[in-house]
């Protein structure tokens, strides 16, 4: 029996090649880790909408690498003692207490902060009483109390200061341009020009007013959201047209530019801007073209959904992906990079060896239909998913469990606890997905690009373009391509809807021909394009945003960016990584796939261009819609991988903290050898950590001060001058000892 967390479980069940087991048990994870899972599976809870969990994910990742910088007074802070777009978040850092076990502090601290964070943050999700019974639950098993809620950082311990930095976070999420007040709904952005798609009734594309805007879907009867979730029969509004409007992580102000009216949407700024996409325009022909190529090839990939076609793929890494030629900027040079009538791109013909064995790839033969179709459903998440930011912490994770991966930064110098590289990653990571989400969706708001249901659609109803001279000719119809669009000799031969036929074309049936999802497929067969239905359930059909952008490929291309750099090497562990599809279990809305499908992927760009490819089969996308997310990408994931490490390297000296270096009092001065030094602290730099340097700076000790005062044991130091500093560099001073 199929299960509606398949999706889910097909992320967690991603294998990684390994040549021993990965590591299984929940207590060989760190905190950061454990509390990792946690969001991801508050993710599957919840409604989908990838721009608010790209945020959580980035908010809850910094709270947790925030506490272990605090506890630990190792790097900066991301988000405490800075000023985010005019909002301070404030933490008097050399105030809190030197803990005498740094690292076990931080795991306390981290628990707290992540615990707190997650239980706001999704308060209004449908799972909710699940989501806190299982953090509480975490808690407990790590021996916490839930119930504290304390948050005096300089006199209380770790839990107090985890719970002061969600506060502060939480509080900055309420101003930071999400409009996390309203459940982030749009504030200004125009109401939607087209009338909303009953796309049951094959009368309703007459309504479109204009076949280049976005528009919603009506349905006959519930709505369930890409998540799983049943909405209910409602219209969904326009998700994250605004989120241009939210404070990012590492995009930079040279990157923003302000809407301009009459060419852009909305009034909020947009990052990266591509320029427009391809119109359907009455009197630029040269546009015209370029938008039926684009749509008409997501109409011909989805003849690629039938299994029982005959055409075999191998999907090996020796045969598939390692893209060797650039991603083109224009539309016109589209045509020469995918491939139209087989699928796929062109210049991807997979890698010689496998880098790690020396070995070529086995080879890894499945029916195109089935590897298409696994892809479409892998990729889009399905029921019950983390959404595309979440994912790819999932896919991470599962890197980080291979028994040859070292967490090393950048692949370089020595290997990090597990706690700190963690929390390191998790914020780069998470950075770079709300990035990438403030991206690609300002980029949709400004733009209210059509989806290929409206636009396939939508030249159906108009006819054919090819001949003049035949029947149903319109200059905005579809154009004749032998054995993918034909004129209709025989409206028998359709195998779905025939009202409006005009032309008739190769593609997936559709919903109406599964009865059983258990034991049924609905193939390809010739249907009418005017009913053209993607590849998805039909209780979802179209995710409810703009396409232009896609999310998918930019988020992929970010994420595949950052772990290219985070681990210091293209490849995934082993030279390869995979999933196994199983035989008629992973399909949710028909039956399949025919055979087990394992996908695998060399390197994570591999896996990446993947994902960007499985939208224009899962009839979500047209091209010119992921080759900018894919450039675009890779541009966000290099500036949020290199703010992340500029963070790291830093201390947090770095923040803002007394104005000056405060001279601390030592006395008795001079010392007679043996005697204690005694350093007095005033209110602003108590409970601090003290470093003893000798003249020629090397560190003689490490002393905690845990209160306004501390003695320095001078019976091992000879006769001289020395110096004493705290850690936070705000106090020092001089003492002698003869």
């Amino acid at each position: 029996m199929k299960l509606l967390s398949v999706a889910r479980g097909a992320c967690l069940a991603l294998l990684i090649l390994t040549l021993a087991p990965a590591l299984s048990a929940q207590t060989e994870h760190s905190v950061a880790r454990q509390w990792n899972e946690q969001m991801l599976e508050a993710i599957t809870n919840d409604f989908a909408r990838p721009v608010v969990h790209a945020r959580n994910l980035y908010h809850i990742s910094a709270a947790m690498y925030d506490a272990w910088s605090l506890a630990t007074e190792k790097g900066r802070p991301c988000l405490m003692a800075s000023t985010q777009a005019g909002y301070r978040l404030g933490i008097d850092h050399w105030k809190i207490p030197a803990y005498a076990d740094p690292d076990t502090a931080a795991e306390e601290a981290i628990s707290y902060a992540a615990y707190r964070m997650i239980l706001h943050r999704y308060q209004r999700a449908p799972g909710y009483a699940g989501i806190v019974s299982r953090a509480e639950q975490l808690m407990q098993d790590l021996g916490y109390d839930p119930a504290y809620t304390g948050t005096d950082y300089q006199g209380g311990g770790p839990a107090d200061l985890g719970n002061y930095i969600a506060q502060s976070i939480i509080a900055f999420g309420m101003q930071d341009g999400s409009n996390e007040v309203a459940n982030h709904a749009n504030r200004t952005y125009p109401a939607p020009f087209n009338s909303p798609l009953q796309f049951t009734n094959p009368f309703s594309i007459f309504a479109v007013l204009d076949p280049n805007r976005w528009q919603t879907l009506q349905f006959p009867g519930t709505i369930i959201d890409q998540s799983g979730q049943v909405i209910g029969n409602v219209l969904l509004p326009f998700l994250g047209a605004e989120w241009g409007d939210v404070t990012p992580f590492a995009l930079k102000a040279e990157d923003r530019k302000t809407p301009v009216p009459g060419v852009h949407y909305g009034n909020s700024p947009i990052y990266h801007d591509p320029g427009p996409p391809p119109y359907f325009s009455r009197t630029d022909t040269q546009q015209l073209a370029y938008y039926r190529w684009g749509f008409e090839l997501v109409l011909k990939w989805s003849s690629h959904l039938d299994p029982r076609d005959g055409v075999m793929w191998d999907i090996s890494p020796g045969a598939l992906g390692n893209f060797t030629g650039t991603y083109p900027t224009d539309y016109a040079d589209y045509p020469d990079f995918y491939n139209v009538r087989d699928g796929g791109t062109y210049n991807a013909t997979g890698h010689p060896v496998n880098p790690v064995t020396g070995q070529p790839y086995p080879p890894n033969i499945v029916p195109r239909g089935d590897y298409t179709r696994v892809l479409a459903e892998f990729w889009a998440d399905g029921p019950a998913s983390e959404t595309p930011p979440g994912h790819w912490f999932s896919i991470f994770n599962t890197v980080l469990d291979h028994p040859l991966f070292e967490r090393r930064i950048g692949g370089e110098g020595p290997e990090l606890p597990a706690l700190e590289y963690d929390v390191k990653a998790y914020l780069t990571l998470g950075g770079a997905m709300h990035d990438a989400a403030i991206t690609a969706w300002s980029i949709k708001g400004a733009y209210d690009y059509a989806r290929p249901i409206t636009a396939i659609r939508y030249m159906a109803v108009n006819g054919q373009s090819s001949n003049p001279n035949g029947s149903n000719y319109s200059i905005f119809g579809l154009r004749f391509d032998p054995g993918l669009i034909e004129p209709i000799t025989d409206f028998s031969e359709l195998e779905n809807n025939t009202t409006l036929a005009l032309v008739k074309a190769r593609g997936w049936i559709g919903p109406d021909a599964i009865a059983n999802p258990e034991t049924d497929v609905a193939g390809v067969g010739w249907i009418n394009p005017t009913m053209w239905m993607p590849y998805q359930r039909p209780n979802f059909v179209t995710p409810n945003f703009a396409g232009y952008i896609s999310g998918h490929s930019t988020f992929s291309s970010t994420a595949a960016t950052v772990l290219e750099k985070l681990t210091g090497s293209p490849y995934f562990p082993g030279g390869v990584g995979e999933f196994v599809a199983s035989k008629n279990s992973f399909l949710v809305f028909e039956e399949g796939p025919s055979v087990d499908v394992v996908l695998q992927w060399a390197t994570y760009r591999d896996a990446s261009d993947q994902t960007s490819l499985s939208r224009i089969w899962g009839g979500i996308h047209p091209p010119a819609d992921d080759v900018p997310g894919r450039i675009i990408g890779m541009e966000v994931g290099e500036d949020a991988y290199d703010r992340a490490t500029a963070i790291f390297a830093e201390d947090l000296t770095a923040t803002q903290s007394p104005a000056q270096v405060e001279n601390l009092r030592a006395y008795p001065n001079p010392a007679r050898r043996g005697m204690a030094v005694t350093l007095a602290f005033s209110d602003e730099n108590f409970r601090r950590q003290v470093r003893v340097y000798d003249v020629n700076g090397r560190v003689l000790q490490t002393l905690p001060a845990p209160g306004r005062t501390v003695g320095i044991p001078t019976d091992v130091l000879p006769g001289g001058l020395y110096f004493v500093r705290t850690l936070d560099g705000r106090a020092g001073g001089v003492f002698q000892v003869f």
